[in-house]
């Protein structure tokens, strides 16, 4: 019986210092397909990967390679991007709410794709052979890479609302993806702090 979504609310005891810490950080002009720019630096929090495992109740480890772990990532009104609704690596992803409360809106959001009737990607065998398809590879390109921008193939399921120090820790194989950015400057931007776990 695994778990797909868990919602924990005043998660960081220093929440507003990490923030004060992210804001002096460097964002580099965007590079990936989303909108929004990532920091160039890292900040590590002692024990996560231990702390999260305790939430998640499985054994986990930060992903490698490090990827997106424990980077910050801005998000503004006037953002765009090349993709939309995705998938992430690895086993659970985490995503930490740093927007001041008078900012926050929006949050992340999570989708059916229609033609397919799925909430996520296929996990095995018996999945992929169920949908018509002979790989992983081959679903992510028929479902992501074509239709991962158009709003007309997606139905949103939920959305689990941003809120200041509001982690959410989902698995990654389920499509799904930031809310809208909003904002002009870091200060008042969508930002957050992100988690990548892989089993220990």
């Amino acid at each position: 019986m695994p778990t797909s979504l868990i919602v924990v609310d005043d998660f960081f005891e220093h929440a507003d210092g990490l923030r004060d810490a992210a804001l002096r950080l460097t964002y580099p002009d965007q590079q990936g397909a989303f909108p929004g720019r990532n920091s160039q630096e890292r900040i590590e929090l002692d024990g996560l990967a231990q702390y999260v495992s305790s939430i998640v109740g499985e054994r986990l480890k930060v992903i490698s390679p490090l990827g997106s772990h424990a980077k910050f990532r801005i998000t503004l009104g006037s953002d765009q991007g090349r993709g939309k609704v995705h998938v992430d690596p690895g086993y659970w992803s985490g995503v930490l709410y740093l927007s001041r409360p008078e900012d926050c809106r929006g949050g992340t959001d999570f989708f059916r794709h229609r033609r397919t009737n799925t909430d996520r990607r296929p996990m095995n065998e018996r999945e992929l052979a169920e949908l018509g398809y002979a790989s992983i590879d081959e679903a992510h390109q028929d479902i992501i890479e074509r239709d991962g921008l158009d709003d007309s193939c997606w139905e949103t399921t939920m959305t689990v609302p941003m809120r200041f120090n509001r982690l959410i820790l989902l698995r990654p194989w389920l499509w799904h993806t930031a809310g809208a950015g909003f904002g002009d400057s870091l200060q008042n931007g969508r930002l957050v702090y992100l988690m990548f776990f892989e089993a220990a």
